[in-house]
């Protein structure tokens, strides 16, 4: 069977950091990056044009941007999304917040890494997320506070473990990390996570994330 790349579309107003994100993505055997964007606008257009399956977008760019380009890529108006992965120098910028609403799917700084770079385009090439581990929790407890509205109550009661998925959530945890923690199988937390999203009108776990923070559970500790 044909081996099948993950199409990448990097989009950032400095060609330093262009061809840094290139040279390591492209190092990667599944990965390949097919094309290059300098500012929101062109971003938006080339990525509809190309449709790769994720767009790396930096958040402060010219003409719009990454925040805007994000709401136009993945916002919740858009019929047929593209994942994005926002990245940034900044860990605790005040665009992030409003991108992670406005449909991101993870968010990196620019000095990641090539090893969680790459694991954040494979999480939102199949629909996961991913935010960097070393700002989850910081970032998402000093932008939850300033939501222009409250976090929706739950349609029905989270159950213990849940919860436990949910704290696990918030500290930027996987699947994998989450399964070995709470000792449970990697399908029960994939179900515990679509209950979530459910109970929460959450999209994806970034909102799951952001929910726990607003809501003061983000430091939960698990059941045994």
């Amino acid at each position: 069977m044909a081996h099948v790349s993950v199409r990448v579309l990097i989009a950032d107003d400095q060609e330093l950091v262009r061809t840094g994100l290139r040279t390591i993505l492209d190092a990667q055997p599944d990965l390949e990056v097919v094309g290059e964007a300098a500012d929101g606008d062109e971003a938006v257009r080339l990525a509809r044009e190309l449709r790769p399956d994720v767009c790396l977008v930096d958040i402060r760019m010219p003409v719009a941007d990454g925040l805007e380009a994000t709401r136009r890529l993945a916002g919740p108006d858009v019929a047929d999304p593209i994942p994005v992965v926002v990245i940034t120098t900044f860990d605790l910028d005040e665009y992030v917040y409003g991108a992670l609403r406005a449909g991101a799917r993870g968010f990196l700084l620019k000095n990641a890494g090539p090893t969680l770079l790459a694991e954040a385009v494979h999480a939102a090439a199949r629909g996961d997320a991913l935010i960097d581990p070393n700002v989850t929790v910081r970032l998402i407890e000093a932008f939850a506070g300033s939501a222009p509205t409250p976090p929706r109550a739950p349609s029905s009661p989270l159950t213990e473990r849940e919860e436990d998925v949910l704290a696990a959530v918030a500290r930027g945890l996987g699947n994998e990390e989450i399964a070995r923690e709470l000792y449970v199988s990697l399908s029960t937390v994939k179900t515990h996570l679509g209950s979530l999203m459910a109970k929460l009108g959450a999209r994806n776990r970034v909102e799951l994330a952001i929910w726990a923070h607003e809501r003061g559970r983000g430091g939960r500790t698990p059941r045994r």
